[in-house]
């Protein structure tokens, strides 16, 4: 895979989290906080889930030091779904220089992290983007749940928002 289509991957990821980031912050925010009825994550522990596992993956893709990358957030340091927007914004400005650094050769370089994971970059990079994925879709089911709509968060409508 090509650096370019990995950032096309992460930026399609980084359009859809402030889509959802968006539609929950016009929720109540006891709501954000409220139990789920089908998953064991609520809306707020969801999309922290989310972001933790991209900071901790990059942390470990970097050779970051266990202590580092395997620390987990905590759902109750984000109050707000401001609050976590704030720190994803900061997040992805890291992830995005990361892997400006990248070459098509870097990404094509098999990785080997023990306990089985042996890939090539490129592929741990694409398991971040497709968890991001189904976290996205766990928030959008407990917003209808909620009996709130969800965003659209389909690829094609993020390529649709590159020609605007």
């Amino acid at each position: 895979m090509r650096r370019d289509d990995i950032v096309s991957l992460f930026g399609f990821t980084y359009w859809a989290n402030r889509q959802i980031l968006a539609s929950v912050a016009a929720i109540p925010s006891a709501e954000f906080v409220a139990p789920a009825s089908y998953t064991y994550r609520n809306l707020r522990g969801t999309l922290v889930h989310a972001l933790d596992v991209e900071l901790s993956w990059r942390r470990r893709l970097r050779g970051e030091p266990r202590e580092i990358w395997d620390q987990s957030l905590v759902d109750a340091d984000f109050e707000s779904a401001a609050t976590l927007a704030r720190r994803w914004a900061a997040d992805e400005a890291e992830m995005r220089a990361w892997i400006a650094t990248l070459s098509d050769a870097d990404l094509e370089a098999v990785i080997d992290l023990g306990d089985g994971d042996h890939f090539p970059l490129w592929y741990y990079l694409a398991h971040m983007v497709t968890h991001g994925i189904q976290q996205r879709r766990d928030a959008a089911m407990i917003l209808e749940a909620l009996g709130h709509t969800a965003p659209e968060l389909d690829f094609l409508y993020y390529a649709d928002s590159l020609g605007a």
